[in-house]
């Protein structure tokens, strides 16, 4: 492809549709709205949902539960996981909130929860916000600590 063989793209060639410009058009009369209704009205504006008086669909259907706004969402990491970080020799003998973050296992303002998947082996003290029970077995089965921020 050079220079000299580019080519303009054809021009969208479509004519907009004009409405109310005698019969002889096709679109006189009614203009193109057909006849009666609300619809077909000058000055017509429809409510976003509205069903011509019929129960609308966000009144119809059934809603239940309820959705706790307090709810503290924590970030999961399990031991297999920190034993991975221990075997890499990214972590040193304490693990703490920054040092997850920094291995990109969670962001900035995520509260962080040690699950108890796998084995940990290594001596180490955890700080994190929470703990499962089953990982605080294993991280003081291995001679380490469990401390909550």
């Amino acid at each position: 492809m050079k220079l000299h063989s580019l080519k303009a793209p054809e021009p969208n060639l479509k004519t907009r549709k004009r409405v109310g410009r005698g019969e002889g058009s096709g679109l006189g009369q009614q203009s193109g709205r057909g006849h009666k209704g609300q619809k077909s009205i000058s000055g017509y504006s429809y409510k976003r949902g509205f069903e011509g008086g019929q129960m609308p669909l966000q009144r119809r259907i059934p809603k239940f539960g309820f959705k706790n706004p307090f709810r503290v969402e924590y970030k999961a990491v399990n031991l297999d996981t920190l034993q991975a970080l221990i075997d890499n020799k990214s972590v040193s003998e304490t693990i703490t909130t920054s040092d997850l973050i920094k291995a990109g296992l969670a962001s900035k303002h995520d509260k962080i929860k040690v699950l108890g998947r796998g084995e940990i082996s290594a001596k180490i003290t955890v700080e994190v916000h929470a703990f499962s029970k089953s990982a605080i077995e294993k991280i003081e089965q291995a001679g380490g600590s469990a401390k909550t921020v």
